[in-house]
């Protein structure tokens, strides 16, 4: 039985070069500030000042919607830098992430060794939560000291108290963690953000990085937006400027190096929509500030949720091997939307994704593949599809013809990749 017809213009493509098996869907959507379907072709990284775009005068820069990942500005994005004390946030997701696996506890307790006190403590002359010498200090306490006022020698303890020593903290722990969490690039060389020439991110794996702490451990994200943080006596403030200057600001990190500039991760939300802004490479503070606060306003200012798809739309059908059925149609139980300029037009690609053909029999709400949608170069959205209905095994006759047809194309694949 051959599937309706979409009331969006559908292309069968196959994504031979990525896996094969791997099937498509492309639907081209044009959103216009009205919600009519046009053609239009310009993406937001592409849009100028006075047509609504943002000028900025980070070296490299990324403003991202953080429930979907969405990037609604992008400067250099993938330019590698110094992350400065911005790479805490890495150290800071090793200890969540081994508290919430039960390998560490907030009340275990880690010595400030001579190390962590005169690299990182007093002395360094650097951030540092006024530790003292031989103490020993709870997981709880130094990720407060780690994070409110950036204490290298909270840091270090942490990596000596979990891997040993700094160094093994930052190839072996830091590392896997960041490949496990998709930070390709990132890579570290120490766990405080210290100049070491091991130590280098790009602003979108840090908000990305940002994106998953704040998603994933909201138990710890509000120690970021902690205003102060007292120990040995000693009451520090928070170094995040845009706690006092921005309503709903509430994280994360600042940094600074002269090797890598002044740099900022920021969040805040406003009318229910979370934003994540990173600059890096700034000469100086104020202007590190002032950027971040800017970025912020003008995403809030320009852009508005737009729905794509409805809940429960189909978005396409995905070929089905051995079934009554030759196709399933592909659902989400959600609406599928995304973060748009309010008075621009742009064009989005979206394509429909699967592994296929889908061996029946197929259970109604199982899930077959995702929906990823581009703005550009870059993707806006991705959401898991599913199927919308049950497909039983079919007769014996079926199965044979869908494997005989599987095997010819097969062969057709083979020939083409060998050409």
């Amino acid at each position: 039985m051959a599937p309706p017809m979409s009331p969006f213009r559908l292309c069968r493509i196959t994504r031979g070069g990525l896996l094969r098996g791997l099937l498509g869907l492309l639907l081209v959507v044009s959103i216009g500030s009205s919600g009519a379907l046009f053609a239009a072709n310009q993406s937001i990284t592409g849009v100028k000042k006075e047509e609504g775009g943002f000028d900025g005068d980070a070296p490299t820069a990324i403003l991202m919607e953080a429930s979907t990942g969405s990037i609604l500005f992008e400067k250099n994005a993938d330019e590698m830098r110094a992350p400065s004390s911005m790479m805490k946030l890495m150290t800071a997701e090793v200890v969540f992430h081994a508290v919430r696996e039960g390998q560490v506890k907030l009340t275990d307790e880690y010595r400030i060794s001579e190390n962590a006190w005169r690299r990182g403590g007093a002395p360094s002359g650097t951030s540092t939560m006024f530790a003292a010498i031989n103490s020993k200090v709870s997981v709880d306490d130094l990720l407060h000291g780690a994070i409110i006022p950036s204490g290298n020698d909270a840091c270090i303890a942490l990596a000596e108290g979990i891997a040993g020593n700094e160094k093994i903290f930052a190839s072996d722990f830091m590392t896997k963690r960041a490949r496990e969490l998709g930070l390709v690039k990132s890579t570290f060389g120490n766990a405080n953000g210290l100049p070491d020439p091991g130590n280098k991110m790009t602003v979108r794996e840090l908000a990305m990085l940002a994106r998953h702490i704040i998603l994933d451990y909201p138990e710890f994200y509000k120690l970021f937006g902690e205003k102060e943080f007292t120990w040995n006596k000693i009451r520090q403030q928070n170094r995040n400027p845009l706690l006092n200057s921005l309503d709903g600001a509430d994280g994360l990190k600042t940094g600074y190096t002269k090797e890598g500039g002044y740099g900022m991760v920021g969040s805040a939300v406003q009318n229910g929509i979370r934003l994540i802004v990173v600059v890096n490479g700034l000469e100086d503070p104020e202007d590190r500030a002032n950027e971040a606060k800017k970025m912020l306003e003008w995403g809030y200012r320009n852009f508005e949720w737009r729905n794509l798809f409805a809940a429960q739309q189909p978005l396409g059908y995905a070929r089905v091997f051995g079934g009554e059925s030759r196709s399933v149609a592909l659902t989400s139980p959600e609406p599928v939307k995304v973060m748009v300029q309010k008075n621009g037009n742009e064009k989005l690609i979206a394509r429909v994704i699967y592994k296929g053909p889908v061996r029946a029999p197929i259970q109604a709400g199982q899930p077959i593949g995702v929906v990823r949608i581009w703005r550009g170069a870059n993707v806006a959205v991705e959401q898991p599809l599913y199927a919308a209905e049950s497909v039983a095994t079919g007769s014996t006759v079926r199965r044979a013809i869908d494997g005989a047809s599987e095997l010819v194309i097969g062969m057709f694949r083979a020939g083409v990749e060998k050409l």
